[in-house]
């Protein structure tokens, strides 16, 4: 028996939610409520932008959301989800939004035109774990965070051009009673797929809209099949990661992350040469495996892996 919806932190549920056209007002909701924007601050209109315009990073870990959109001053919003926590994360969070950001550019001509970048980051795990030392054990760092440059000695925020905000899901408090509409993001993120209704506290637009969109009874039987494609590729990330860690220890973290590459390719299918398996043997740069591994997610065939 099917869920009666979706979880929307898949990357097919995530991008058809939006990532489509014709449901660009529930990324604009999205983007207003995490970058807690009012008035006249407000993103009325968003564009999404061209496939040539999207920045491939391919090393930016499980990443399995990459929604990129413009609004009407040119400011570039870079929209990801981030299911599993892995080495090097917070580096590809910033390489991603600053590539977005010198993307922009064509020649030196043109530094003046270059607009802000934004990069919204929503983890499916705790960034920031540490707590202040009192009765109430609060995260320093609340679940909704936004990063911008200081000035160390002043405290005065400047050089806006790059910023960064983050939404990191277990740090969600409010249980089934969220108030706020950050904590109603939350919940909408943690709790879909283990709805059976749409509960009160997301009856209301956008809410409710993009709970119809997750809703499975409107999968064509090619949705659900590519939806549960990108459940089962979450579960073997894991399992991958994993045998990683326990690998690592035992024989040494290259050791244990060609181990874990060369299980995703098996149960992803792939038949690999003799070539290809001494590839991966021979290989002992990390990021390498690192890069491989996340192309083994994703590729079609098995040249793709070592692309």
């Amino acid at each position: 028996m099917h869920p009666v919806f979706a979880d929307p932190k898949t990357d097919f549920v995530f991008k058809r939610i939006f990532g489509a056209e014709a449901r660009k007002p529930l990324l604009v909701a999205l983007l207003n409520h995490l970058l807690e924007l009012e008035g006249d601050r407000r993103i009325l209109e968003v564009q999404h932008l061209s496939g040539d315009q999207h920045v491939d990073v391919a090393e930016l870990k499980l990443s399995i959301v990459d929604v990129k959109c413009t609004d009407a001053t040119g400011r570039r919003f870079v929209v990801e989800m981030q299911v599993l926590k892995v080495e090097g994360f917070e580096k590809r969070v910033v390489y991603n939004a600053s590539k977005a950001y010198v993307m922009q550019l064509h020649n030196a001509d043109e530094y003046p035109v270059l607009c802000d970048v934004v990069g919204v980051t929503i983890c499916n795990f705790n960034l920031w774990q540490e707590q202040e030392h009192d009765e109430r054990g609060r995260f320093k760092v609340p679940m909704l965070s936004r990063w911008r440059m200081q000035e160390q000695h002043s405290g005065e925020r400047g050089l806006p051009q790059v910023q960064y905000a983050f939404l990191e899901l277990p740090k969600y408090a409010a249980g089934d009673a969220p108030k706020t509409l950050v904590d109603r993001w939350a919940y909408f993120f943690r709790e879909a797929m283990n709805l059976s209704a749409v509960p009160l506290a997301l009856a209301e637009e956008p809410f409710r809209g993009a709970l119809e969109v997750a809703r499975t009874a409107s999968f064509s039987s090619a949705e659900w099949e590519a939806y549960e494609r990108a459940k089962m590729a979450e579960q073997d990330a894991r399992g991958a990661l994993t045998v990683a860690h326990q690998e690592g220890h035992r024989s040494g973290l290259a050791e244990g992350k060609r181990t874990a590459l060369l299980r995703l390719l098996v149960s992803r299918g792939f038949d690999l040469t003799e070539d290809a398996r001494a590839q991966i043997a021979a290989c002992t740069s990390i990021e390498v495996l690192d890069r491989w591994f996340d192309n083994a997610l994703v590729a079609k065939t098995s040249a793709d892996v070592f692309s």
